[in-house]
């Protein structure tokens, strides 16, 4: 396979890999944000941590933590189909497992696809805080969708 350079020669920049998603509904509510990479077909989900984001003891709800890595996880799916096109999916199963809670700062959600095939995608997931102390992780199943 030939190995393409983008040269200094040429007049226009090489094409920007990251891309914003901006979903209606759960991020506008939750307040996080979504950046693609579509040249590795990652995805890092960022959620400055707020008061309305915490439970009754103070640190960051399960809830939120469960969104967070669905939405990492799911778009690192998408890529993992069609990292340009942004296919839809959805959940079939997201396994988490707490590791520590989070008081404060930003807290950040990667994700990697770890196998599958046409319809179905393998995800593991990590949220981490601004440390890199680890939060939470998951696994997913992700099922493409048409329409």
């Amino acid at each position: 396979m030939p190995t393409i350079t983008w040269s200094s020669l040429l007049t226009s920049a090489p094409p920007d890999p990251f891309r914003e998603i901006n979903d209606p509904g759960c991020q506008q509510l939750v307040g996080y944000r979504t950046q693609m990479d579509t040249r590795a077909g990652s995805c890092e989900v960022t959620l400055d941590l707020q008061p309305q984001h915490q439970n009754r003891i103070g640190v960051l709800h399960g809830g939120i933590v469960a969104t967070l890595l669905d939405v990492v996880c799911g778009n690192t799916a998408s890529a993992f189909f069609d990292r340009e096109s942004h296919p839809n999916l959805v959940t079939v199963s997201l396994n988490i497992s707490y590791v520590a809670a989070a008081r404060s700062g930003p807290v950040i959600a990667t994700a990697k696809a770890t196998g599958g095939g046409r319809s179905i995608a393998y995800v593991n997931g990590e949220l981490r805080d601004e440390d890199g102390a680890l939060l939470a992780t998951a696994t997913g199943i992700f099922k493409r969708v048409r329409g």
